[in-house]
């Protein structure tokens, strides 16, 4: 399929670059046969006792800081993961070119040194250990996305995480758990439906546009993963007696069908899997989901999910009736397409 095949038109203003007030007074499309306009507070409504409802528990870090050269010049590091103490990978941005060895002075008086380059990231060590995650905490700035056209502020704190964010990693939210409250998976779980957490750190990858018109070329950016026993139990008597799977957005359902393909186990690892139409999806039947960016792969995977026809229906709907848009915006509830 081309890159064509997945644009749309978007006003701009139902581009939400603030949160609602309140996190389940989001709006929720229930996408089948018909099209309901429910709000996300209604969600328990559509999962069933014996369903198992999936998040990833991962934990946006502030990993975008701001530094200069020796020289004086500026220059913005955004971390995408760090491997030790004393190295990790980042985006660097500068007025002029980036060179090996090149020292950049950060908040707190860290020096790091570039010392290699990979696919567009750069690898960049101190010279001495540091506990990054506790650094970042201080020093860092809130990596928001870059369409909602603003900086960080105060309150993007704690509404761009989710309730149950764990595990300090992604450099975005994995949007659709925004919506839920401790309240509202309460009364999940009361209704009989099983939880249980997946890890993926969101990369800024997640951002790239795709570059090329033929999909099939696109190199896919790779994230760091992990499932546990426990959640691979859950999986196995969910599917034994009948429930459906539901995963909290396309990074739980990355992980899961990344699981899938290489064996019903506990498991850590990367993943690049690209999902497009024609994939055969193994564990996931439904998708908790926002809205997701033109030409993005995200939208390619909703897609190979529901199939292309429904999902330009539903994005047509959404438009017509001013659904907010992207991270902070609404929700879609889709099942998986009736298979072969």
């Amino acid at each position: 399929m081309k890159l064509s095949d997945f644009d749309y038109n978007l006003p701009e203003q139902l581009i939400a670059a603030h949160p609602l007030a309140e996190r389940a007074h989001s709006r929720l499309l229930i996408v089948g046969d018909e099209l309901l306009d429910r709000h996300f507070s209604d969600i328990s409504d559509y999962l069933n006792p014996g369903d198992l409802l999936i998040v990833n528990n991962t934990r946006v870090v502030k990993a975008r800081i701001f530094g200069h050269k020796p020289s004086g010049g500026k220059v913005e590091v955004m971390l995408e993961r760090i491997i030790d103490q004393q190295h990790f990978m980042a985006h660097v941005r500068t007025s002029k070119s980036i060179k090996i060895g090149m020292e950049i002075i950060l908040p707190g008086d860290l020096t790091v040194i570039v010392s290699e380059r990979h696919d567009g990231l750069f690898a960049l060590q101190t010279e001495t250990p540091v506990d990054l995650y506790a650094y970042l905490e201080q020093y860092g700035n809130l990596p928001l996305p870059p369409y909602m056209k603003r900086q960080a502020e105060g309150a993007d704190d704690e509404r761009y995480q989710t309730v149950y964010a764990a595990h300090n990693g992604s450099v975005a939210a994995p949007t659709a758990g925004l919506h839920f409250t401790p309240e509202l998976l309460a009364k999940i779980r009361a209704n009989g439906v099983d939880t249980a957490e997946v890890t993926l750190h969101v990369g800024s990858g997640t951002f790239k546009p795709v570059s090329v018109e033929n999909i099939a070329e696109h190199k896919m950016h790779s994230e760091v993963f992990h499932i546990s026993e426990e959640t691979i139990a859950k999986i196995i008597a969910a599917k034994a007696r009948g429930g459906k799977v539901i995963a909290v957005g396309t990074t739980s359902l990355r992980t899961l069908e990344t699981v899938a393909s290489r064996g019903l186990h506990a498991q850590s690892g990367e993943t690049d899997i690209f999902i497009t139409p024609g994939f055969k999806f193994q564990i996931v039947d439904k998708l908790i989901t926002n809205f997701h960016l033109p030409k993005s792969t995200l939208l390619m995977l909703v897609s190979a999910f529901s199939g292309k026809d429904v999902i330009t229906r539903a994005y047509q709907h959404a438009i017509a009736n001013n659904y907010r848009f992207f991270s902070y915006g609404d929700a879609m509830l889709l099942n998986l397409a009736q298979k072969d």
